[in-house]
């Protein structure tokens, strides 16, 4: 179930940006008394799931998820209809209409994703408020991947500066990271302040290894909840346990227990445990898979994370301000996509469909919904024929310059576009393939 939650999440959520998407260029046209043919949600080669005539629009379902499109006459899109363009042109024409109208109706759809983002953030904060979990609050330290141990970074260590910056929250301490560049982390390391020099080429690595989403976490202590039926809960352990070790492998933090387990698939373990701060031992057998069949207490009950709350009004520029933020940081680490180790990083519909969590959670769905709706609002925007800021480029020039391009040079810079998008799309979408074959 946890994998078709997954994928019930990314289609609900693409099609929701689709969707209102494809409605920002549907409402501009209309509002220019510009003809739109088709509103569709998905793509139809060849046939289509549903559809309806209304008007002069088909409405429609196409059953290949890839996106959607509004199809608007008199105007040379992925459609590639050329015979309708050999006519006079009509007044309820596309091409027809004034180059700024022609180019509102072009970014219309980049315009209502990103201001659905901005939405989406302050009705998050609004609803949820927003936890976060001061540095000085992290009172067992953070947990560090590979690259930022190797780099000299210790578990338990709690980073108080990186460069010039102080740092307040844990959650601030990977986009500080990201932005690549850095020279020096000063950490708190058992109450004794250490600067730790970094490698140049320390984001590279993280890039390299797959590792920017987990660069750090806070320490806590592993306190169990029982998943029942499972070999915990057949070995008498409850709900406030505090495992310790493994085998007499120290194991105090939630961290340190995942990362010694998996060697220990389907055999018998001793785990040592604390209940009411009194020692106990139990043997047990893992599942196939490494289970013991027990998860971690939220860790927001663990540590003293705080929450800001955000009332109606509040929560509307702090959402905003979330959004840029967002946009920021997402453009920021773009650059890294043009490296050698970054392209490998990049993924298609298995990579996103892995954000989404296994059991249904509405803040964490409308957070995905909200980052993808910015990343889509960008990503359309860029000046590639056949999207909608290549549209916009060439209308741009045409508004600058008086000169419309040809039909013609129209027609092949669409085609242009189509091969570079369809050839990102396989090298994303092969690249989840050759991870799951090969990884």
């Amino acid at each position: 179930m946890g994998v078709l939650t997954q994928i019930f999440g990314l289609i609900l959520s693409l099609s929701i940006l689709v969707l209102l998407h494809e409605l920002g260029h549907f409402t501009l046209a209309k509002l220019f008394k510009t003809r739109v043919e088709k509103f569709y949600l998905f793509f139809d080669p060849w046939f289509s799931l549903f559809k309806i005539k209304k008007g002069e629009t088909e409405y429609g379902i196409g059953w290949l998820p890839l996106g959607g499109y509004v199809k608007i006459s008199g105007m040379i899109d992925e459609s590639m209809d050329k015979e309708a363009l050999k006519q006079e042109p009509q007044p309820w024409e596309f091409r027809s209409k004034p180059a700024w109208q022609r180019f509102l109706i072009m970014i219309g759809g980049v315009t209502v994703n990103f201001i659905l983002a901005l939405i989406i953030y302050s009705m998050i904060l609004f609803t949820w408020g927003k936890d976060y979990l001061p540095v000085a609050n992290a009172k067992y330290g953070l947990q560090f991947n590979d690259v930022a141990l190797k780099a000299g970074l210790q578990n338990g260590d709690n980073i108080i500066k990186i460069d010039n910056n102080s740092i307040a929250n844990v959650d601030d301490i990977p986009g500080y990271i990201l932005k690549g560049k850095i020279k020096e982390i000063t950490v708190d390391r058992n109450g004794q302040i250490v600067n730790i020099a970094m490698p140049i080429d320390f984001t590279e690595q993280l890039i390299k290894a797959n590792e920017t989403k987990s660069i750090l976490d806070p320490r806590f202590p592993f306190e169990i909840d029982i998943v029942k039926g499972n070999p915990a809960e057949k070995a008498g352990l409850i709900h406030g346990d505090r495992i310790i070790a493994l085998n007499n492998i120290p194991a105090a933090y939630w961290q340190d227990f995942t990362s010694k387990v998996d060697s220990f698939k389907g055999k018998e373990v001793e785990i040592t445990y604390l209940r009411n701060g009194v020692e106990f031992k139990k043997k047990l057998t893992l599942t196939e898979n490494g289970k013991l069949g027990v998860q971690p207490i939220n860790p927001v009950k663990l540590l003293d994370f705080k929450k800001k709350e955000y009332g109606f009004f509040s929560s509307i520029p702090a959402g905003i301000g979330l959004g840029f933020e967002t946009l920021k940081k997402y453009v920021t680490g773009l650059k890294y996509i043009f490296t050698k180790e970054g392209a490998k990083q990049v993924g298609g519909f298995k990579a996103i469909g892995e954000l989404f969590p296994k059991s249904w959670d509405w803040e964490s769905f409308w957070s995905l919904t909200a980052l993808l709706s910015v990343v889509l609002a960008f990503m359309n925007i860029l000046p590639i024929p056949a999207l909608d800021g290549g549209h916009a480029m060439f209308l741009s020039y045409e508004i600058i310059t008086g000169r419309k391009p040809s039909d013609k040079f129209m027609e092949y810079a669409q085609i242009t576009g189509m091969i570079i998008l369809f050839g990102l799309l396989i090298f994303a979408n092969g690249n989840d393939i050759y991870k799951w074959l090969f990884k």
